[in-house]
């Protein structure tokens, strides 16, 4: 038996998870492996650095919200070693976009500047 949810794996004769509070499964559904393509044709351009996690969730939130297509370049090592900073990638059709959304934006991260 198995919990949907969490995936964790139970004896029988239990029905419900314990964690997630519902119903088990006899077995797991098989877990889509696809691979993805990226598209070589896609350029990403360098926006701003900033070492303030919360400002990364703020930025991330407003990029979301308007469907900007972005990822952060060392935002993982913001937990294991703060000093170098996180680096906000835009796609290079949408970076002027992405400029104006964020160029008005206060942050607490003193060194937050944008790249041309």
């Amino acid at each position: 038996m198995f919990c949907p949810n969490c995936k964790a794996e139970y004896r029988e004769g239990f029905t419900k998870c314990a964690d997630c509070e519902i119903e088990l499964v006899d077995k797991l559904p098989e877990e889509d492996n696809t691979d993805y393509e990226i598209d070589p044709d896609i350029i990403f351009v360098e926006i701003l650095r900033t070492g303030n996690l919360v400002d990364l969730a703020f930025i991330k939130s407003i990029l979301d919200s308007k469907g900007i297509n972005y990822f952060i370049k060392g935002e993982i090592m913001q937990n294991i070693r703060p000093v170098d900073p996180a680096i906000l990638m835009v796609e290079q059709s949408e970076a002027e976009k992405a400029i104006k959304l964020l160029k008005n934006v206060k942050l607490t991260y003193s060194q937050f500047s944008f790249k041309k």
